[in-house]
């Protein structure tokens, strides 16, 4: 498990929460942190976006999870793929941010520590994602490049990014 904490400096009130970020695998999650996670996802993605779909994927069993944490809160989370070949990207996915915490530049929180994970874990692997296709510039400003046609997905409009690596100075 990987257990940081970092200051964020909110836009709106000038304050200065703190939170944590953590990233573990299914199996290091407490019956109560997995609770919360999921919990937050069907809130958003099935409840919110009137999107019912199978939640519980079975892709989490082999995923870490990424959350930023204010004391015992949940304020975010991301879910990340390891690539199943030596060439295929890494994949960052279920980016969610709790409603009681939006409009705090979590999300850009959540990205950047998922990226720099993705990273550090898989070094030799772009980054994928599908993202709704509303948030594609959102991504775009990450370094994510659009790879399909917008396609529907559960009903909603999505796109394939990837974030290529970084080629090193020539």
């Amino acid at each position: 498990m990987f257990h940081y904490i970092y200051l964020y400096w909110g836009f709106v009130s000038m304050t200065a929460p703190s939170y944590t970020v953590d990233l573990k695998g299914l199996d290091e999650l407490s019956a109560r942190e997995l609770y919360d996670l999921l919990r937050m996802r069907v809130d958003v993605f099935v409840v919110e976006q009137n999107c019912p779909y199978p939640e519980l994927d079975g892709k989490d069993i082999d995923a870490l999870h990424l959350r930023l944490m204010e004391g015992g809160e949940l304020l975010g989370s991301t879910r990340l793929l390891k690539p199943y070949c030596a060439q295929d990207p890494a994949k960052v996915g279920r980016v969610v941010v709790s409603p009681a915490h939006r409009g705090k530049r979590l999300g850009d929180a959540l990205m950047s520590e998922s990226i720099a994970a993705c990273e550090r874990l898989y070094p030799a692997n772009p980054i994928a994602l599908s993202a709704q296709a509303h948030l594609s510039r959102f991504y775009e400003s990450f370094g994510f490049v659009k790879t399909s046609e917008e396609y529907l997905e559960d009903g909603i409009p999505h796109i394939d990014m990837v974030r290529p690596l970084a080629t090193e100075p020539a």
